[in-house]
């Protein structure tokens, strides 16, 4: 089967995206199944009920999310009511929502598990720790993990844990789409699966703001930018029966 897994999604230029050029690429790549990390796609940051809806009428099967999973109230009753709409796991149970879902696809079914990271990031369980207890309770042999981590060795080191006991670890939070796709005992790597937002920015926002901040060191609020739009993702090939990533390809494109 074929997975296509498409990073960050920024903005209402993201959104826009989405809905617009997903539904080709779904075409283009054959996808039976599509991942969408929305965890931007708010134009306040974070994923509202609006934005979820976009993405999910733009073909999206599941979004997941990551540090800005709770920064929208309205989000809250679609992560309870919405299985397909999941959170970091290691928030723990109390946390609205839950961390993986498992989708039934007839004659297979898909996992995705959803964790933060913990180097230079906000307070969390341990990823590793986590991943292993969920893995005690899932049964499907086909399993994606979307790691929405800061640090590159956080999320390497994360391929390395899981290589052979998940179908693909893929990288998510930085924004910059790494060229060190691999697999790895059947399980297909990214540190990153880039940004989908617009170009002419800093990581989506508005490159002045962000210029401006580095410049004179004064805090100032994050707007997103607007106008072309890169799309930035992965194309996963994976065998039902075994679970096991036999192709990984990045998808790296510019829309107007």
């Amino acid at each position: 089967m074929r997975i296509v897994f498409i990073g960050d999604v920024v903005g209402q230029t993201g959104c826009n995206a989405i809905i617009g050029e997903l539904p080709k690429i779904r075409r283009e790549y054959g996808a039976d199944l599509t991942i969408v990390n929305g965890e931007n796609s708010d134009d306040n940051n974070g994923l509202s009920r609006r934005s979820a809806q976009a993405i999910m009428s733009g073909g999206a099967d599941i979004i997941t999310t990551g540090n800005h999973a709770f920064k929208r109230k309205s989000i809250l009753e679609e992560y309870e009511n919405n299985e397909r709409i999941i959170r970091p796991a290691n928030y723990g149970d109390t946390a609205a929502g839950r961390g993986f879902c498992e989708i039934d696809c007839g004659a297979y079914s898909v996992a995705v598990i959803n964790l933060v990271g913990t180097a230079f990031m906000q307070p969390a369980d341990n990823p590793f720790k986590c991943v292993d207890e969920l893995l005690k309770r899932i049964r499907s042999k086909i399993i994606v993990v979307d790691f929405h981590a800061e640090a590159t060795s956080e999320k390497c080191a994360m391929s390395w844990y899981l290589a052979g006991r998940v179908s693909a670890v893929i990288g998510t939070h930085t924004h910059v789409q790494t060229a060190d796709e691999r697999i790895i005992d059947g399980t297909g790597c990214i540190s990153d699966a880039g940004m989908t937002g617009p170009i002419n920015s800093v990581l989506g926002v508005r490159k002045e703001i962000i210029i401006e901040k580095f410049a004179d060191y004064i805090q100032r609020p994050h707007v997103f930018a607007d106008g072309e739009c890169r799309i930035s993702g992965v194309c996963l090939e994976i065998d039902r029966k075994s679970g096991k990533c036999t192709s990984i390809e990045r998808i790296y494109r510019t829309v107007s």
